[in-house]
């Protein structure tokens, strides 16, 4: 469909660059980050592997869950949330390694591209559904349409899935404030972070954080202090957008490429700090050839820690 891309504001010059230590991992893609309780780091990659990095030991591969993990999230009785592209929502038990099933469709519809979580203190878990056109290892091709087609989903104590919007443009990371009055939400494609202020009955109409993003924002999460950290995957991609509002007919054409040949992002190590006002306080703009494009990130004990999807390794920064 023709779609107008949002204008692009510049952003404050970096104040960190760096320099990244490297966790090399053996799977590829280690898409988003957590810690838990004891300080270890979780991630998923693209084979399927959930992979644990405890403080001063090598990473280990806890888990896997047969399709494709994105973002994660730990619960409150320390278990691990888990979006598969493939399999939905999924909570994994680290103590065992048995993975259960909690959502898997929505209303009669399977899950498609089930994306980001986030659990509040009352056990409600809120996550996203970035298309239901497309699963991950295609997800080209929802840039390429530009179809709004990502939902943000609610899962209640008792099992109850109920959708609290539909129609957005790619919906990825999601996170709660400290105090849990609201829920931000990334749409990639629409280079916006919106705030949903949670009701009894559901969420209030969103009202946009920060948008006009140079950059594509991805997973995000909250930071000690209360800001809100987000992962910036790549540049905008000029191609991709001088398309999007010209003839559907052209984009069906490059479709019909093969796959590899669809533009590509631009790596890179992008991730900014905002506070609840939308205002950007902290800026990291580096590159690195052992890892690339930012998809995930959480802040531990004053390090940052990073998670990508163009290198077999995660990332961390002393800030």
């Amino acid at each position: 469909m023709r779609w107008q891309p949002p204008p692009c504001d510049a952003l404050p010059p970096p104040d960190l660059t760096g320099p990244l230590r490297i966790v090399d991992i053996a799977g590829h893609a280690p898409e988003d980050v957590v810690v838990d309780a004891d300080g270890a780091i979780w991630t998923g990659t693209d084979d399927g592997a959930i992979v644990r990095i405890r403080p001063g030991s090598a990473p280990e591969t806890a888990a896997n869950t047969g399709g494709r993990p994105l973002g994660l999230a730990v619960s409150r009785d320390g278990r691990l949330l888990i979006c598969d592209s493939h399999r939905g929502l999924l909570r994994l038990d680290p103590g065992t390694g048995a993975i259960e099933t909690l959502v898997s469709e929505v209303a009669g519809r399977p899950l498609t591209f089930c994306s980001n979580v986030v659990e509040s203190s009352d056990g409600t878990i809120y996550f996203t559904e970035s298309t239901s056109r497309f699963h991950y290892e295609y997800y080209k091709g929802s840039v390429l349409e530009a179809r709004a087609s990502g939902s943000l989903f609610r899962r209640d104590v008792d099992g109850t899935v109920t959708t609290l919007a539909t129609g957005l443009r790619f919906a990825n990371g999601v996170a709660l404030t400290a105090d849990e009055s609201a829920l931000m939400v990334a749409e990639t494609t629409a280079c916006r972070i919106s705030r949903y202020p949670l009701t009894g009955s559901g969420v209030g109409e969103p009202v946009p954080l920060i948008e006009h993003l140079p950059g594509y924002p991805d997973n995000i999460s909250t930071a000690p202090d209360g800001h809100i950290w987000v992962a910036l995957v790549s540049e905008r991609n000029a191609v991709g957008e001088w398309l999007a509002p010209r003839a559907p007919a052209l984009r069906r054409l490059l479709w019909r490429l093969p796959y590899r040949w669809m533009p590509n992002p631009k790596p890179v190590v992008w991730a900014i700090a905002i506070d609840l006002d939308g205002r950007v306080t902290t800026q990291l703009r580096t590159t690195d050839p052992r890892f690339a494009l930012a998809t995930g990130l959480v802040e531990h004990d004053g390090t940052l820690w990073l998670g990508c999807i163009g290198s077999s390794a995660v990332a961390c920064l002393d800030l």
